[in-house]
C-alpha cells in the first residue's frame, strides 16, 4: 500500500522539474531547488534573463570611484607643490638671513674705499693708509664668507639687472653703452642682486 500511495503522490509529468515550467499535474512542484540567479523570488518561476541586479547602481558608484581618485590625485600634487614652496621659502630664509646685516656693512665699506683714494701730503698719512687698507681687505675677505661679491661694471656693457644708470655721457672714442665710470660698487649675494652697481654710461646718438 505504501509504494502505491507513494506513486500516486509522484509528479506524473514526462519531463523533469527544473523550476522554470510550471508543472501541470495536480501535486506542487516539492523539488526544493532555489532560483539560481542568487535573488528570492515569492514564486517558482526563474528571472535570471531578465534580473540587471542593479546596473544603473552599479556604473554611479564606479562613476563615484573616479571623481574620488580624481580629487585624491590632485589634493595630493596640491600638497606636493605647497612642500615644494614652503622648503624653498625657508631655504631662502635661511641663504638670505644675514642680508639685513650685510645691507648695513656696506656703506661701511664705500667709507673705506673712499679713504683709501684720497691723497695727502701730511707726515704719517701713508701708515693711516696701510692700516686702512689692512681693515678693507679683511672685511672684503669677510663678507665674501658669507657669499657677498662684487658685480663687474667698468668697461663693460651696460647690463640693467645688475647696473643702475645715474648719469650718460657721450665719447666717440669709446664704444655705446659701455660704462665708462663707477660711482658706487654693486655687490651679489650668494647670486642675488642686493644693490646694483651706480654708473655712467657711454650713449652715442
Amino acid at each position: 500500500m505504501k509504494n502505491k500511495d507513494e506513486e500516486i503522490k509522484k509528479c506524473k509529468c514526462s519531463e523533469e522539474c527544473t523550476c522554470t515550467d510550471e508543472c501541470n499535474c495536480d501535486e506542487t512542484c516539492n523539488c526544493g531547488e532555489g532560483c539560481k540567479c542568487g535573488h528570492e523570488s515569492s514564486s517558482n518561476e526563474c528571472k535570471c534573463d531578465e534580473c540587471h541586479c542593479g546596473e544603473e547602481e552599479i556604473l554611479i558608484l564606479k562613476n563615484n570611484i573616479e571623481h574620488l581618485e580624481a580629487k585624491l590625485k590632485l589634493s595630493q600634487a596640491e600638497l606636493i607643490n605647497y612642500r615644494k614652496r614652503k622648503d624653498e621659502e625657508t631655504s631662502n630664509m635661511l641663504k638670505f638671513a644675514n642680508m639685513d646685516l650685510i645691507l648695513e656693512l656696506l656703506p661701511v665699506l664705500d667709507n673705506f674705499e673712499r679713504a683709501l683714494n684720497m691723497k695727502s701730503d701730511l707726515t704719517g698719512f701713508d701708515k693711516y693708509t696701510e692700516g686702512y687698507k689692512l681693515l678693507y681687505s679683511h672685511m672684503l675677505d669677510t663678507l665674501k664668507k658669507f657669499g657677498v661679491e662684487e658685480i663687474p661694471a667698468l668697461g663693460l656693457e651696460f647690463d640693467p639687472n645688475v647696473h643702475e644708470a645715474v648719469m650718460i655721457d657721450s665719447k666717440e672714442d669709446s664704444e655705446n653703452d659701455i660704462v665708462l665710470e663707477v660711482f658706487n660698487k654693486g655687490y651679489t649675494l650668494k647670486g642675488r642682486v642686493i644693490r646694483p652697481a651706480k654708473v655712467k654710461v657711454n650713449k652715442i646718438d
